[in-house]
């Protein structure tokens, strides 16, 4: 059956990927961001892939006037309505230590310019009673680390706000995915220090529709984070602290 997939922050590497995933599948596809000419060139792409249809929207998460057009795109679609959102940016802590009014941006894109476009979303998947929201956070909101904590704090605010509009979807027949994947090989981390486990765009879609499919409600990706993590989550707070990491 024919979907429609709203994807928001579609210019990131991992949303490409997804896409080309879906365009394969033959779904609709509405591409949001601000780079117009690369969301034109990727449309384009999908429908050679297969899309039933593939449209861009114009949205800057820092300017709420400019939501508005896709809630009445969004409005004019029939059947199934999903919604994967890839947003975020991550600047070195070290800049924002720096410049500590980059810490709004930061949050704006990663949590609060997302959370308010899916907020504005909600009641047509509430009342269509069916549908996926999936959100991208991130390990780093699992536990405040001193290399980047204001990103990490921002996708940590994203991850409960998805958590409670699991609870509350959930009730609608609306599957809600929490996504935290850990470094993966895009142009986020180009540049940066080697990181442990990276993974690419290709496994993290291919993992977002397998969980998808299986309605997942948390997904780490890769899937050694899940066991990472745990074990970050279990340092005692006084170890924790004296930890560079």
């Amino acid at each position: 059956m024919t979907e429609t997939w709203i994807i928001l922050g579609a210019t990131s590497g991992m949303a490409r990927k997804l896409s080309q995933r879906l365009a394969e599948q033959g779904h609709r596809l509405i591409l949001c961001g601000r780079d117009m000419a690369d969301m034109a060139a990727s449309a384009a792409d999908a429908v050679a892939r297969g899309a039933d249809r593939a449209e861009v929207v114009a949205i800057d998460l820092r300017r709420p006037e400019t939501f508005g057009q896709l809630v009445e795109t969004a409005d004019t679609t029939d059947g199934v309505l999903n919604i994967a959102v890839f947003a975020g940016s991550m600047p070195l802590q070290s800049d924002i230590d720096a410049d500590p009014s980059m810490i709004a941006g930061v949050v704006t894109d990663s949590f609060t310019g997302p959370a308010e476009v899916l907020t504005r979303l909600i009641p047509m998947l509430e009342a269509r009673g069916s549908g996926t929201v999936v959100g991208v956070t991130s390990v780093a909101g699992d536990r405040g680390r001193v290399g980047n904590y204001v990103y990490g704090a921002a996708k940590a605010g994203f991850a409960t706000y998805l958590s409670g509009l699991r609870n509350r979807l959930g009730r609608a027949g609306v599957h809600v995915l929490t996504v935290k994947p850990g470094p993966v090989d895009t142009a986020m981390t180009w540049g940066g220090p080697k990181l442990p486990f990276m993974t690419t765009p290709d496994a993290v879609a291919e993992d977002i529709l397998k969980a998808v499919e299986k309605r997942r409600n948390i997904l780490y990706t890769a899937r050694i984070w899940a066991l990472v993590m745990l074990v970050i989550r279990m340092i005692p707070e006084p170890v924790f602290k004296k930890m560079s990491f």
